[in-house]
């Protein structure tokens, strides 16, 4: 397409004008059906190109249909008077929220919202007593750090979260990897799968809740060892309504006929369902 374009610029004819002399407004509609990549590339032809691809006509149509509401709650000060072009750049992200508990950003070729919490901002059986667990920097993590649990014979992590979600079809899943390992600058340090246990004998158990009333719940023996893995909770469906749907969650494995251990929790993530499924 983009050959074919630049093509059509050149183009004259003794009946009038080529393609690159049209007004800026018919090119601001052209800029509008292509995407974000092609409307900066686009934008290098002439001066009419790029004073369309400035305009809020082409960059509202990049935009999640109820962005103004989610620029309200997390960016409310550092949008006043800027351009569409500016919120689509600002959405991007990352914007952290919540005392830097919570991340959101937006796909820049999809326009699909994206949403990561930390572990700290999940209730967790023990957390803060080092008997049980470690908080551990590492350059894995969004949040650059992971909670790594020692040993424990009753675990439960649980979050919720209140938002103005775009409407469409969403997938929780939990961020967690068996084998105490993290990298810094790039380098492994560290890979203790020797610590690893309990996690063969009882299924660990996820579950979902919406306030409009979907529920989903799970459970999976956790076994990859090595390696990040996302377990996949549920999926939810928000309505075109622009009302805030609230989303309750939990992981746990309460039998306490054994000790569990050597497992590290990074994030609870929120994603576009296709996101999971092609994966």
């Amino acid at each position: 397409m983009g050959a074919g374009l630049s093509s059509l610029l050149d183009t004259r004819d003794d009946n009038g004008p080529g393609l690159g002399e049209l007004p800026e407004n018919c090119v601001a509609v052209i800029l509008g059906r292509l995407s974000p990549p092609e409307i900066c590339k686009f934008a290098k032809v002439n001066k009419t190109f790029y004073g369309a691809s400035l305009g809020d006509v082409v960059w509202e149509t990049k935009l999640p249909s109820n962005y103004e509401v989610i620029v309200s709650k997390l960016c409310s000060e550092c949008s006043k008077g800027v351009s569409k072009k500016d919120v689509y750049h600002m959405l991007c992200g990352p914007i952290r929220f919540d005392a830097g508990t919570k991340e959101m950003w937006m796909e820049r070729k999809s326009g699909k919202m994206f949403m990561s919490i930390s572990w700290k901002g999940l209730r967790i059986t023990g957390i803060n007593d080092r008997r049980y667990w470690s908080h551990i920097p590492t350059d894995e993590s969004r949040f650059h750090s992971v909670a790594y649990l020692h040993q424990i014979w009753w675990l439960e992590a649980e979050g919720e979260v209140e938002f103005n979600f775009p409407a469409g079809d969403y997938s929780l899943v939990f961020r967690l990897r068996l084998g105490k390992s993290s990298k810094r600058l790039g380098m492994r340090v560290g890979n203790y799968v020797d610590k690893v246990h309990g996690w063969n004998i009882k299924p660990v158990r996820f579950q979902l809740s919406a306030s409009n009333g979907q529920h989903s719940s799970c459970e999976c023996f956790l076994k990859e060892v090595g390696t990040w893995k996302n377990y996949h909770v549920g999926n939810f469906t928000v309505g075109t309504g622009h009302i805030p749907i609230k989303i309750k969650f939990s992981m746990a494995q309460i039998h306490c006929t054994h000790t569990k251990g050597g497992l590290c929790l990074d994030s609870v993530i929120i994603c576009p369902c296709e996101s999971v499924e092609g994966s």
